[in-house]
């Protein structure tokens, strides 16, 4: 059975589209061509960073968040970034009786904001930054198995990547949710393993209630 589900932060809880665009106002790239570039990087199976290394070789992924930081332009979210299917799923998980968390490769300030927002609707909030460990690493996976009070296997993980959250998350043990949005579930959604990995492929987090219900009474 399935009795606690943890979310991946951007592109499953959180739109990213304005932080990119940010991304590439910071570098002085037109946002049409540095999305063009992303998901051909995406596309060809590359890491996400290596779009910034095409248009400033040498890039610092770290360093250029500190320096937005104190040129006044640290990376943010806020409410409006939510997708509009995120309260009410994580309201109705809630009134399930499910323990609820959020863990993702973020970083001590994305973890500050996260607990602004969600302190008061999930049971756990961790970060790649707070754990010392990123997905896909399968250590990631194992803190998260850590820190839920339930065996691996009652584990639901809901991301928007095959790479980054199904396949390390299915590794470990857990059950998954492939949620159909964003770049990289966009480009990935018709591969063999999108289709064959996930416990659940949804186009909305609102699907995921009645599944979990449905995959319960069947584990009965």
């Amino acid at each position: 059975m399935i009795r606690a589900v943890v979310f991946d932060v951007g592109e499953c809880l959180v739109d990213e589209t304005r932080e990119y665009g940010t991304w590439a106002d910071w570098l002085g790239v037109p946002r049409h061509t540095f999305v063009s570039m992303f998901g051909a990087v995406i596309a060809q199976g590359r890491d996400y960073r290596e779009t910034f290394q095409e248009f400033r070789p040498g890039f610092d992924l770290y360093e250029e968040r500190e320096k937005r930081a104190l040129a006044g332009q640290p990376e943010t979210f806020d409410e409006t970034d939510l997708y509009p299917d995120v309260r009410p799923a994580l309201a109705q998980l809630r009134a399930d009786g499910l323990w609820l968390g959020i863990a993702g490769n973020q970083t001590t300030r994305a973890g500050r904001i996260l607990r602004e927002l969600f302190t008061a609707d999930v049971d756990l909030i961790g970060t790649s930054d707070d754990w010392g460990a990123s997905k896909p690493d399968p250590s990631f996976f194992h803190r998260v198995a850590e820190v839920v009070p339930f065996s691996k296997d009652q584990i639901l993980y809901v991301g928007d990547r095959v790479d980054n959250d199904l396949r390390p998350a299915n590794a470990a043990g857990m059950e998954t949710a492939l949620v159909h949005r964003g770049p990289w579930a966009t480009i990935q959604w018709h591969t063999e393993e999108a289709e064959k990995l996930p416990t659940f492929r949804v186009e909305s987090l609102l699907e995921l209630s009645g599944g979990i219900r449905q995959f319960n009474a069947r584990a009965h």
